[in-house]
């Protein structure tokens, strides 16, 4: 693939590039590489990428990296919005505080497809809150729109299998609204949303006894035939990361991949660039 752009979250620092082309997007830019492997040495293959700092709720920030770029993968969302974590961590009152995380609905930006070419993403909740309609939604339409007004042929959403009965329900339905909203109204574009369940990693150790739980409740799930279900992506099977950014570097070179991509496609993508590995 040449010329790509990525805007990652930092779970995806790890996938290695397979090409000097690649553009990696954050607001840090070049991560700590204790906090995302491993070791604290940089990767061989981070010297292949370009490094940039940039801003998702301001396209001027990024606009320049989409010229001539082949795919753009938006794999930034909030999982927990500000006053959830503030229960947790006690900064907020408990009542008020969940009324308001597991409010029907907040505000997003403006509306992303009419802003004017980059246009900067506004806040709308009155206290300028990183909500689940600006995150997941509003910045994943804006970054597919920027990317289809520059010709860019493919867009991947690191979306999600489903929610939970822990998180408020507007976590699964603000990815949805952004997947039924750029399918409808950028055709032109090859929009790939990837659907993992919980993704863990062995550079991140807490992560490892949740994936263990979601694969005793993944498999307990099928025993029983989906009566599951209704725990979301609680009884998904996790993925680890790397089997996710493999399978998305393989959906882009598979141009017959579009759409949702659920776990089994994801671990049919992944063993598939694996096996390439082999020949």
């Amino acid at each position: 693939m040449v010329g790509d752009f990525i805007e990652v979250c930092p779970q995806f620092e790890r996938i290695e590039c397979p090409s000097s082309n690649f553009v990696i997007s954050s607001r840090s830019g070049e991560p700590r590489w204790d906090t995302v492997t491993d070791s604290s040495d940089r990767p061989s293959w981070a010297s292949s990428v370009e490094w940039a700092k940039a801003d998702i709720l301001k396209p001027e920030s990024y606009k320049s990296y989409l010229n001539g770029a082949s795919a753009v993968v938006h794999s930034m969302g909030i999982l927990l919005e500000a006053d959830y974590k503030g229960v947790v961590q006690g900064r907020e009152p408990i009542v008020s505080g969940l009324q308001r995380a597991f409010s029907s609905s907040k505000m997003g930006s403006q509306n992303p497809l009419s802003r004017k070419e980059g246009e900067a993403l506004e806040p709308k909740e009155k206290d300028g809150q990183l909500t689940y309609e600006l995150m997941n939604r509003d910045s994943a339409i804006a970054l597919a729109q920027e990317s289809s007004s520059e010709h860019v042929p493919a867009f991947v959403y690191i979306s999600a299998a489903a929610g939970a009965p822990v998180l408020p329900a507007r976590y699964i339905t603000t990815k949805r609204e952004a997947e039924a909203t750029i399918a409808s109204t950028l055709p032109e574009l090859r929009s790939i949303f990837i659907r993992p369940g919980f993704m863990y990693d062995n550079s991140r150790k807490f992560t490892l006894p949740i994936a263990l739980g979601g694969f005793v409740a993944s498999e307990f799930n099928t025993f029983l035939g989906n009566k599951l279900g209704f725990l979301g992506a609680m009884a998904e099977k996790p993925l680890k990361v790397d089997v996710v950014g493999e399978a998305v570097v393989e959906a882009l070179e598979d141009e017959s991949t579009k759409g949702a991509v659920g776990t089994k496609q994801i671990e049919a993508l992944a063993t598939k660039a694996w096996r390439k590995t082999m020949l």
